[in-house]
């Protein structure tokens, strides 16, 4: 195996209860929101493969996606290899997905480094987030005991991001935009949030770049003893922690977990934060979000004139009332 290829984990199995609302406005059903044409004339979903396509090989990307969405993805994951699809039982959060995606690509590749990408992210400057891809790369190439996150710079105080206290320079030859991590603040309290962007906190995006092994063994030390080894018993009934059997023997076991709040706020020795800059990101959780970035794409999907144009009657309406 070459210890230097790069492996993308796609994660798209979340439900997207939260923009729930508007998912059913764009779609007219009850379809989770990377499987909608949000904008841009493409799902979330094909956005997002497009975009990771020009940083990693599209043949060592993997997509972890749940059965229950099977109808959603089926035709858009169609030319998927099959060693390439993780398809979970249910949703049990961003851990077990990154636990399944980690046995899987290192039963097919050693130890590679792996990088995680959500499904929900708007950037105005794909360019420059690319390139931030390539450099928290390079850096995991040479630091195998280090995990690379993505900082973006905070623009208020949000309290539904996770936060990020950048410290010192990390040293690294490749970006003088790499530092250590001082704390990392899940869902801090509004105060808190203040507090965070006076001291020039960045936003967590949830791109992480890192060792397969060092994910493994972050996860090891900061969950319940016991479930990595879990997985890896189910293991012994085939190639993948999400057969049938495996199924039935692990999945109803398990609780949901959020992988930052598990792992991440646990782990801040062994990261380092890449200050990305200005790529006009957001993270699309919810409707408000989503309005945010079409207004600064100048983009206006139909949905959007429709619910303006029932608004307008609505409007009219009260007015001769």
């Amino acid at each position: 195996m070459n210890h230097q290829q790069v492996w993308a984990v796609v994660l798209a199995g979340g439900d997207g209860t939260r923009l729930r609302s508007l998912t059913q406005l764009i779609s007219g059903e009850d379809r989770p929101k990377q499987f909608c044409n949000v904008y841009g004339g493409k799902t979330l979903l094909a956005q997002t493969r497009a975009r990771v396509a020009r940083a990693i090989h599209p043949d060592r990307t993997a997509f972890v996606v749940v059965k229950a969405h099977e109808k959603f993805y089926s035709r858009e994951l169609a030319d998927v290899e099959p060693r390439q699809l993780i398809v979970q039982p249910h949703n049990k959060g961003t851990t077990t997905a990154v636990i399944c995606s980690l046995l899987r690509i290192t039963a097919l590749a050693g130890d590679p480094v792996v990088a995680f990408f959500p499904t929900d992210h708007y950037y105005s400057n794909e360019a420059g987030f690319i390139f931030s891809v390539d450099r928290a790369v390079r850096v995991a190439q040479h630091h195998s005991d280090t995990l690379v996150v993505l900082g973006a710079e905070a623009e208020n105080a949000e309290v539904e991001y996770g936060w990020i206290e950048p410290g010192t320079h990390f040293g690294s030859p490749f970006t003088n935009a790499l530092l250590r991590v001082s704390c990392f603040w899940e869902k801090p309290s509004h105060p808190m949030a203040q507090a965070l962007l006076a001291r020039g906190g960045l936003w967590n995006m949830f791109v992480m770049v890192g060792r397969a092994s060092l994910f493994l063994a972050l996860m090891d030390k900061a969950m319940t003893p016991g479930v990595l080894n879990a997985f890896s018993e189910v293991k012994r009934y085939g190639d993948d922690s999400t057969n049938l059997i495996a199924q039935d023997k692990l999945w109803p076991t398990l609780t949901g977990g959020d992988f930052s709040r598990q792992v991440l706020t646990l782990s801040t020795q062994y990261l380092a934060v890449l200050r990305v800059g200005d790529l006009g990101w957001s993270d699309l959780g919810t409707p408000e979000r989503v309005r945010a970035a079409i207004a600064r794409s100048g983009l206006k999907p139909w949905w959007q004139e429709a619910a303006e144009y029932e608004n307008s009657k609505d409007l009219a309406k009260t007015s001769a009332e």
